[in-house]
C-alpha cells in the first residue's frame, strides 16, 4: 500500500544525533505531527521486549538510530557491535513497525556500502555494485538486503537512503578536525590535491528524507545522496575557512608524497578521505522525487575573507 499525501504522519529514531537533531528541528517547524521512538524502546527490542513500542506507530517511520562509523575503534569486537545495533536493531524495529501500522520504513544507511573510492570519471549509482570494505559499512548493507526482504514478506515499504559525508552544525570526526586546523591558522599540505568528493549537507538531508517520507515514488527505492556539486579538498577547505571569515592555508604537497607519509603514520583511510575521490550521482532522487539540493555556495554560508 502506497502512502499517500504530501504530508503524513511519520516518527522517527536517533532524535539526539546528528541528522535527527536537524530534521527534529525541522519538523518542529512544519504543521504536521511526528512522534520520536524513544532509545530505552530500542533497548528494549534489542531484549526482545517490544513493550515500550506505543501500540500504535504513524505511517512511516525514519529510522536513524545505529553506531556509526568510529574513526579510533575501542570496542573488542567491533564486528559484533555493528551487526547487533544497525542489523539486529534495524530489523526488529521493522517487524514490530509492520506489526503497529507503519506502512513505510526509511532507513538511512551509507554510501560506504559501495566502497571508499571511486575511480576518475566515475561516479557511484544505485546500479553499482555493492562493495562494503569495514564493519560498519557490512552492517548497513546486511541491515538493507534483511529490509528488502522484510518489505517482501510484509508488504511494508521500504526505502533506502544511502549518504556520503555529511556536514552541518554539530559534525564530528575529520571534518570537525580540519575545521579546528583551519580556525588555529595552521597550514595544510593539501593545496596540489586535485580529487573529487561528494558530500551532503545536512539540511539536504532533511529534505531528502522528508520527501522520501511523503512522496509515493520513493516506495521500495534505494536513493544515493549528495549536493550535487563535487569538491576537492582544497575547494572544501577553502568553503570551511570562509564560512567562518578565515582563510584557507594550503601547501601545495604533491599527492603521492602526502598520501605516503600519512601511510607511514598509520593514516590510511585519512588519506583516502583526503586524497582519493568518491563522487555519488543522486540524479534519481532529483529526478524520481523532485528533491532539490541547495549548492555548497548557499549551505557552506560564505563570508568574505
Amino acid at each position: 500500500m502506497s502512502v499517500q499525501g504530501e504530508k503524513c504522519e511519520l516518527a522517527f529514531t536517533g532524535a539526539s544525533g546528528f541528522v535527527g537533531r536537524a530534521l527534529h528541528a525541522h519538523l518542529s517547524q512544519c504543521p504536521r505531527k511526528f512522534q520520536i521512538i524513544e532509545r530505552p524502546a530500542l533497548e528494549g527490542l534489542l531484549a526482545g521486549d517490544t513493550g515500550l513500542l506505543p501500540e500504535k506507530l504513524p505511517p512511516v517511520l525514519i529510522h536513524l538510530a545505529g553506531r556509526a562509523h568510529v574513526l579510533a575503534e575501542t570496542a573488542t569486537d567491533p564486528r559484533t557491535e555493528y551487526q547487533r545495533t544497525n542489523v539486529t536493531l534495524t530489523l526488529a524495529l521493522a517487524r514490530a513497525a509492520a506489526a503497529r501500522g507503519c506502512r513505510r520504513f526509511v532507513f538511512v544507511s551509507t554510501i560506504k556500502v559501495n566502497g571508499e573510492a571511486t575511480a576518475p570519471g566515475q561516479v557511484f549509482t544505485e546500479s553499482s555494485a555493492p562493495a562494503p570494505q569495514d564493519d560498519y559499512a557490512q552492517s548497513k548493507y546486511d541491515a538493507e538486503q534483511g529490509l528488502w526482504a522484510l518489505g517482501e514478506e510484509t508488504g511494508m515499504e521500504i526505502v533506502i537512503v544511502r549518504p556520503p559525508l555529511m556536514y552541518g552544525p554539530g559534525v564530528k570526526g575529520n571534518l570537525a578536525r580540519l575545521q579546528r586546523w583551519l580556525e588555529r591558522g595552521l597550514p595544510l599540505p593539501f593545496g596540489a590535491i586535485n580529487n573529487r568528493r561528494s558530500l551532503l549537507a545536512l539540511e539536504n538531508m532533511v529534505t531528502l528524507l522528508v520527501c522520501c517520507a511523503d512522496h509515493p515514488d520513493a516506495a521500495h527505492q534505494l536513493f544515493l545522496a549528495s549536493d550535487n556539486d563535487d569538491l576537492s579538498t582544497p575547494q572544501l577547505l577553502r568553503k570551511m575557512a570562509r564560512a567562518t571569515g578565515r582563510r584557507a592555508r594550503l601547501v601545495p604537497v604533491p599527492g603521492p608524497v602526502l598520501r605516503l607519509m600519512l601511510t607511514l603514520l598509520g593514516r590510511t583511510g585519512l588519506a583516502q578521505r583526503l586524497l582519493g575521490s568518491l563522487q555519488v550521482d543522486c540524479r534519481k532522487a532529483r529526478t524520481r522525487l523532485g528533491w532539490a539540493p541547495l549548492p555548497t555556495d548557499q549551505t557552506f554560508k560564505e563570508k568574505s575573507p
